[in-house]
């Protein structure tokens, strides 16, 4: 790739500026990564667990072995992971079905949760599908302040009523909003607990890693997320992850197979090794993400965009928000970074009706698997304010080289407009 002089200029000038944000990360990921390997020889990992079964998978060894290893490096009480888990949006629906009852309230205290939760919770789509307002769950929601904070006042009146699961969503999904901490969330989850028993269950996804806890090492009774993010650490094929209370994982693992066999079964079809590859790589793998989105958030932010979080800002996430203001230049940002990609770099993208979303959605992914957001990749809707949100590198070089393509692509877009 050949790079203009004003775009290798802006790159060296971030880099040099943030070198000292760039050796915290690294020394996040170091504890983290010391915590992955106890984990591993706490749990006596050998190579004989990396083979896989079939059928009912009883007595699956590396599934067990892997299932403890998310738990304790989570601080979690219990755990399981799983290759058939197709997604973030359906181990969140296990998570939430799993919790669950007709006559329940599900609260949602950081605003509308992620946009293919919708058609999930009832809030939009059609009745009869299915949802959890089908089957008698109310949905009740508390904004976060106009300042970005927790509306406390609000949670506390909230829960008032029959509450059976607190949501707090950790990254911005779509919104124009900051990503919680996981102090932050353990303020929730103690103002919750001190005025209720309800379920205080975290959708974690992007966030895994980027800190040295985890939400439920602060109290949080589940926290659920995707293997082709964080912690699949760019090798998973695929799957899920829910973490936890004893209990809560339990009610969860009855959803995810049925009621009285839980976790006892589950073939892993020769995917354990890639799954604990990939979590031994995560710690490393989201380091690189934060420097990638650490760079974007400079050069773009340099460039006249309006950033969220800025590169000034301690960041909970590897999501990078960056406001474009039109449609014409999110395609142009996505064309960079799709030629900028090691796999697809060929193809052009466009917006399209995507599942699960009710705005027409583009997103660049040259990813060696298909959506793996911890790989170099950026989407967003087709809606005001038109802002992509960037995310993944599963090397801080490749990532440069990604989000160099992405802001030559739209400078010249600017430059020469149609």
């Amino acid at each position: 790739m050949i790079f203009s002089d004003r775009i290798k200029a802006l790159a060296s000038e971030a880099e040099e500026a943030l070198a000292g944000q760039f050796k915290r990360i690294d020394e996040i990921s170091f504890i983290n990564t010391n915590k992955v390997m106890d984990a591993f020889t706490n749990n006596r990992v050998s190579d004989s667990m990396f083979a896989g079964t079939s059928g009912y998978g009883y007595d699956d060894k590396g599934r067990e072995a892997l299932d403890r290893i998310y738990a304790e490096v989570f601080g979690a009480e219990a755990a399981f992971v799983r290759h058939n888990i197709v997604n973030g949006t359906q181990a969140l629906t296990i998570a939430l079905f799993g919790l669950l009852r007709p006559g329940d309230i599900l609260l949602s205290v950081t605003g509308k949760p992620y946009d293919t939760l919708e058609q999930v919770i009832g809030i939009s789509g059609n009745k009869g599908d299915g949802s959890l307002a089908d089957f008698g769950v109310d949905y009740r929601q508390v904004d976060m302040t106009p300042g970005g904070d927790i509306d406390f006042d609000g949670i506390g009146k909230a829960l008032e009523k029959r509450v059976k699961v607190v949501f707090i969503q950790r990254s911005k999904g779509y919104m124009a909003r900051r990503t919680l901490s996981v102090p932050e969330i353990g303020e929730i989850v103690n103002f919750v607990k001190s005025r209720s028993d309800a379920y205080v269950m975290v959708d974690n996804c992007y966030g895994e890693f980027c800190e040295t806890e985890e939400p439920t090492a602060a109290g949080a009774d589940l926290i659920v997320g995707s293997l082709i993010k964080n912690p699949g650490g760019g090798m998973a094929e695929c799957g899920g992850y829910i973490a936890g209370s004893a209990r809560a994982v339990e009610l969860a693992s009855y959803r995810l197979t049925s009621v009285g066999t839980g976790l006892e079964v589950g073939a892993t079809l020769g995917q354990n090794k890639n799954m604990f590859k990939g979590f031994f790589y995560a710690p490393h793998t989201v380091a690189q993400s934060l420097k990638t989105a650490l760079l974007a958030s400079y050069i773009f932010e340099k460039l006249g965009y309006t950033v969220e979080p800025s590169y000034k800002e301690e960041r909970h996430d590897i999501i990078q928000m960056v406001k474009l203001g039109s449609e014409r230049a999110m395609c142009a940002f996505c064309r960079g970074l799709q030629s900028g990609s090691p796999v697809d770099s060929f193809v052009t993208p466009e917006p399209w009706d995507m599942p699960g979303y009710s705005d027409r959605v583009i997103m660049a992914a040259g990813a060696f698997v298909q959506g793996a957001s911890i790989e170099l990749s950026a989407d967003g809707p087709i809606r005001e304010p038109y802002a992509i949100y960037f995310q993944g590198g599963l090397t801080y070089e490749s990532g440069k080289l990604g989000i160099m393509s992405a802001a030559q692509s739209l400078v010249f877009e600017i430059q020469n407009p149609k």
